[in-house]
């Protein structure tokens, strides 16, 4: 008696653990396109972003200094930056965090109304 029957299981067995495993299957579903997915788009966009930068462009790096590239360093991932007038400094391309547009010129035809006294 220290061994006990084996039974047969039906189809019902099986069709209750995969109604089991959906929610699981679910939930990370929601998280792939919730969480997962939109990360690893932006950092595609990121290393798009990198491997553009170019001379003249303004940047801002991941301790917040503002600068403008002056020289980009083909076959090594370093860009020069100058933070001021005549101060350069060389700077790893991912310690770059994003770079500045400027802004859009407003397109008017005509100068802007001045208040007359």
């Amino acid at each position: 008696m220290l061994i006990s029957t084996a039974y047969a299981q039906d189809g019902a067995g099986m069709a209750a653990s995969l109604t089991q495993f959906l929610p699981l299957i679910l939930i990370f579903g929601v998280f792939y396109f919730l969480l997962i997915r939109p990360q690893q788009q932006r950092q595609k966009e990121m290393k798009r972003m990198l491997a553009a930068v170019k001379r003249g462009d303004k940047v801002v790096t991941g301790g917040g200094i503002i600068g403008v590239v002056q020289k980009v360093r083909d076959g090594t991932n370093e860009v020069e930056v100058e933070i001021a007038p005549n101060l350069r400094v060389t700077v790893l391309r991912e310690t770059i965090a994003s770079v500045v547009k400027p802004p859009a010129a407003a397109n008017d035809s005509k100068p802007a109304a001045t208040k007359s006294s």
